[in-house]
């Protein structure tokens, strides 16, 4: 897993790579433009755009004066560097690149006021005014210039980060900083491109490797943690000779009603393919032939007013929510379940019975996953107006309540009760059809039948279920959910062969 770092300690990771690597801190600049540049040309590479490069004094101006020198050197030549000169400080590293571009008689403009710019009409930007660290909205001059700038609806390019954007806390609903096209930022992503308020700031980012000391990196305290393909493939088992279906468990997946039988169907193909030996489907009599049809592997349990989980022990894991309707049974159902302290997986109308009865939710049992997206999220634990603060509560009630709850979003947070983040960064905007979350559950339930913590099992389906969404996007403009249940398997095969 990938330590991910707040601004300050970002901070001190470079002040630490430049003490041992040993690298002095012009060198690092460098290095880090060099980046920059090349992340840049794959883009961009008609070399005979104009291009408007906004740098500060400070280390992130700095950066912008390297990444001139270097684009000048690779066939830019309609390139003009303004100095945002609105204040008498400026780095030791910034001196030393500004004194490299007067070499090499770049077009330097000096900008005194906001109100100096006039007229003029790149076809690219890159901004390079301010760095990380900020903590409180734009003002003065420098709201003015990034207002000017943004006004211009060029395609921009932020270094490391959009002036303006704070990298972790949260982010104001008035945001007035720089609206990037992409962010291209060094060694780890920002805490904060990771919450949907971002896209405010920055439409994508993209990482690249600028060689900070990756075990000071690792070694840092943090409470969020970014999950990678090798986190996957190290956590995944490998199926051994003579199993057979009573090793891989036996999923139960309550489910579905009269109207929305597709969630159950969803959920419990789902489940099959992440590898559940049995499932079975607890469902109403009217959905036994479209079961018995489309998935003529799953058994069926049938669900009526009088259903009882008679022995709910048999099974090692029981997903509860997709398509159930809220009804006094299905409320006595849930209490019933709840009590019998069993592995669980709570989704969609379990969730909102479970915020209708609030004193159910001191009796969950211990490592438990509850899969709410925003809104059922907030039925549960209160009403958010952003997104900083919606996951520091689930991380709070992951903790107090020892569960994991799976925040979803086109990033979801993975809330350990550990009080750890997970971040799962595999998904896409294709995904965005119903269904996806019925899909989820079922691959969560599948893994927890299989004795996987219902830690991994979170970490797992949330990185596989968006892994096969994003392998199916590359040939359709929409992903459906019943294909990204199919895919599942599939995706297991090339993560883990």
């Amino acid at each position: 897993m990938q330590t991910l770092l707040t601004s300050a300690q970002m901070r001190k990771a470079d002040e630490f790579t430049i003490a041992n690597k040993p690298i002095a801190s012009i060198d690092l600049m460098e290095k880090a433009a060099r980046a920059f540049v090349q992340s840049f040309l794959r883009d961009e590479f008609d070399t005979n755009k104009s291009l408007a490069i906004f740098c500060g004094k400070g280390n992130n101006g700095g950066d912008g004066l390297a990444i001139a020198h270097l684009l000048l050197n690779n066939g830019y030549q309609n390139i003009k560097v303004f100095i945002i000169n609105f204040s008498d400080k400026q780095s030791e590293d910034f001196a030393i690149n500004l004194q490299r571009l007067d070499e090499c008689r770049c077009k330097k403009i000096v900008i005194n006021q906001s109100s100096e710019l006039k007229n003029i009409k790149p076809d690219l930007i890159i901004d390079a005014i301010l760095g990380s660290g900020l903590n409180k909205p734009l003002n003065g001059e420098y709201a003015e210039l990034v207002k000017y700038i943004n006004k211009l609806n060029r395609k921009v390019y932020a270094v490391d980060v959009p002036t303006g954007f704070p990298t972790d806390g949260k982010i104001p609903a008035d945001y007035n900083g720089i609206k990037a096209y992409k962010t291209i930022c060094f060694q780890r992503p920002k805490i904060n491109f990771f919450f949907p308020e971002s896209v405010l700031a920055t439409e994508k980012y993209e990482v690249v490797d600028i060689g900070l000391d990756e075990d000071f990196i690792q070694q840092q305290q943090s409470d969020f943690f970014l999950a990678e393909e090798i986190d996957i493939a190290n956590i995944l088992k490998i199926r051994k000779p003579f199993s057979h279906k009573g090793t891989y468990g036996h999923a139960l997946i309550i489910a579905g009603n009269a109207n929305t039988m597709g969630a159950a169907l969803l959920s419990s193909m789902a489940c099959m393919h992440a590898g559940a030996g049995l499932t079975t489907a607890c469902i109403p009599q009217s959905g036994f032939v479209a079961l018995n049809t489309s998935l003529p592997e799953v058994m069926a349990l049938p669900r009526d007013e009088y259903t009882r989980i008679e022995n709910p022990a048999k099974y090692q894991a029981i997903a509860i929510g997709p398509g159930l309707g809220v009804s006094a049974e299905n409320e006595r159902l849930l209490e019933t379940l709840i009590s019998a302290d069993k592995p669980l997986i709570i989704d969609a109308d379990a969730l909102n019975i479970l915020a209708e009865r609030q004193e159910l939710i001191d009796k969950l049992p211990e490592n438990i996953v509850l899969t709410p997206h925003m809104k059922e999220f907030d039925r549960l634990f209160g009403e958010h107006d952003n997104w900083w603060d919606r996951v520091q509560t689930a991380k709070i009630q992951a903790l107090k309540l020892k569960i994991v709850i799976v925040l979803k979003n086109q990033y979801t947070f993975v809330c350990l009760p550990t009080g750890k983040i997970h971040i799962n960064p595999t998904g896409n905007p294709a995904m965005a059809q119903g269904g996806m979350g019925d899909v989820l559950t079922g691959i969560i339930a599948g893994f927890v039948a299989q004795k996987y913590s219902s830690t991994e099992a979170a970490i797992l389906a949330c990185y596989i279920h968006g892994k096969s969404g994003d392998w199916l996007a590359k040939e359709n403009f929409v992903v459906t959910a019943s294909k990204v249940a199919v895919q599942v398997s599939k995706e297991i095969k090339l993560i883990h062969p």
